[in-house]
């Protein structure tokens, strides 16, 4: 959706036009596919960062516009509230120490964002969830002044075509209706790309949708949502019910929403751009001039820009994406499962374990996937975004015997999955230095059972055992997040403290 759109009304004959032109797209993407001009292996990465900004008192700020001016930055950009931005890092090759220059890169970009933001007293805070966010933060009059989330937001809204209904039973029960789609501004997350030729994809894809649980249940980081304790991640419920298109009536007819996990393992990048022409109606119907099979017909690369749109509007939580660059096109795996933070350490430790143990899942001889019936890996997302750090999974058992078992997710990743992110991590060229210690603190993390949920979770209970009402107590555990953030340390070395009295003015 970083698409530059303009805002205007659609009549009766756009969305035809647009599923036209989306089947000339599909017929252009197959026929690159068949005609194998996909660019070849590069190890491309990217990593994007959705992040919040809030105050010295731990409120949010709504001043992205102001913050985004002073930063000045193309790496820099608005997310859909006032209260959002989002941080984009060049592409890198995987190998060498990648993760120790991303990791710097990183530190640098915020702390310079976080300076700027300061001179009009807010500051950037890396969560999955921001604690002290309220319902009166999350309305339309808060998203962010562009064309494109409007129209979105408008479109959304209409399709839908009655208020929409958050309902999460968690630790604590939040139940509410929202006019717009701006909950969904609530969820910060850490976007992880990777470019993979056509005849890896469907192998990287599924591999990602297998530890797609594991990922949360160690980087697990929105606890909170509107004053209320809910799941260890409440950020996928959140925002398939805030961006959910579908009245209860085609809820109960099976139709699928625009936020999902899936129904299958893929074969094929193509399964999932049909899979979203058969399913989905195009919510921004807007048709570009160019004529795709044309420019196939004529030697050229199209940017089959329709299917892309539609493409942002289907919230996978790996979704594929078709890209150009330098005039070839590529495929890339965007992995949306993690939570942004708690710090620059945490997150490139999540990035390592991501890409190492794909890597690895990815070239195994008998591959999980097909060992793992689909609604097993969709029931154990579902059961990390509830437990987080103990969670419990199903999993093929090893070894010779068939069959799945019950197993930790914390035993499962220290026996069986940072062992195949080590490899993984090997395959790619990653020098051992970097290899250890980001994995070593997914270890950590494990060990300790400490996530940023669980470390959120405790220190309010902490507070208000203290005595704090319970806005104070989120507030608290907010200003000590930022604190413990900024210095970095990674989340699983974090006391449980409360951070010292904010002084009056």
């Amino acid at each position: 959706m970083g698409e530059k759109v303009a805002a205007g009304r659609f009549d009766l004959a756009d969305r035809q036009r647009y599923r036209d032109k989306l089947r000339q797209c599909l017929t252009g993407l197959e026929r690159l596919l068949a005609e194998k001009r996909f660019d070849r292996p590069k190890n491309l990465m990217g990593l994007e960062i959705e992040l919040n900004l809030a105050g010295a008192d731990g409120m949010p700020k709504m001043l992205n516009g102001q913050v985004l001016e002073r930063i000045a930055s193309r790496d820099f950009q608005t997310e859909l509230a006032m209260f959002n931005l989002e941080v984009n890092i060049p592409p890198h090759r995987l190998g060498g120490r990648v993760f120790d220059r991303l990791a710097e890169e990183l530190r640098t970009s915020l702390a310079y964002a976080d300076r700027k933001a300061g001179e009009v007293d807010a500051g950037i805070v890396m969560i999955g969830i921001l604690p002290t966010l309220d319902r009166d933060d999350l309305v339309s009059s808060n998203l962010s002044d562009v064309d494109r989330y409007t129209l979105l937001n408008d479109q959304i809204v209409a399709a839908r075509g009655e208020e929409f209904t958050l309902d999460i039973d968690g630790v604590e029960h939040l139940s509410c209706t929202s006019k717009s789609i701006a909950p969904e501004a609530a969820c910060t997350s850490v976007q992880l790309h990777l470019q993979v030729t056509p005849a890896r994809f469907a192998d990287v894809w599924n591999a990602a949708q297998a530890v797609a649980a594991a990922q949360i249940a160690v980087g697990a980081n929105s606890p909170f949502l509107f004053g209320r304790e809910l799941w260890r991640e409440s950020r996928p419920p959140l925002f398939q019910q805030s961006t959910d298109t579908r009245p209860p009536e085609l809820q109960a007819q099976g139709v699928r929403p625009r936020t999902w996990f899936g129904e299958r393992w893929v074969t094929s990048a193509y399964d999932l751009f049909e899979e979203n022409l058969r399913y989905y109606p195009a919510l921004l119907p807007i048709c570009d001039d160019e004529d795709p099979l044309k420019v196939l017909d004529q030697g050229g690369t199209p940017s089959l820009a329709e299917l892309v749109l539609h493409n942002g509007t289907i919230y996978r939580w790996n979704r594929p994406v078709y890209g150009i660059a330098d005039g070839v096109p590529h495929l890339r795996v965007e992995n949306r499962v993690l939570p942004a933070g708690p710090t620059v350490i945490d997150v490139i430790a999540n990035a390592a374990f991501f890409y190492g143990v794909v890597r690895a899942l990815a070239e195994e001889s008998r591959p999980v996937w097909t060992r793992l019936p689909f609604e097993a890996a969709a029931a154990n997302f579902d059961a990390a975004c509830k437990d987080g750090i103990d969670a419990r999974f199903t999993w093929p058992r090893r070894g010779r015997y068939s069959g799945t078992t019950e197993v930790d997710a914390v035993s499962l990743i220290r026996d069986e999955l940072l062992p195949l992110a080590e490899a993984g991590l090997d395959a790619w060229g990653v020098e051992p230095a970097d290899r250890d210690l980001y994995l070593g603190v997914i270890e950590e993390r494990c060990r300790r059972r400490v996530n940023g949920a669980s470390w959120q979770a405790a220190t309010f209970h902490k507070a208000l055992d203290a005595g704090l009402s319970r806005d104070d107590a989120l507030a608290a555990t907010t200003r000590r997040y930022r604190e413990l953030m900024h210095k970095g340390d990674p989340v699983h070395s974090w006391p449980v403290e409360l951070p010292e009295p904010v002084s009056p003015d």
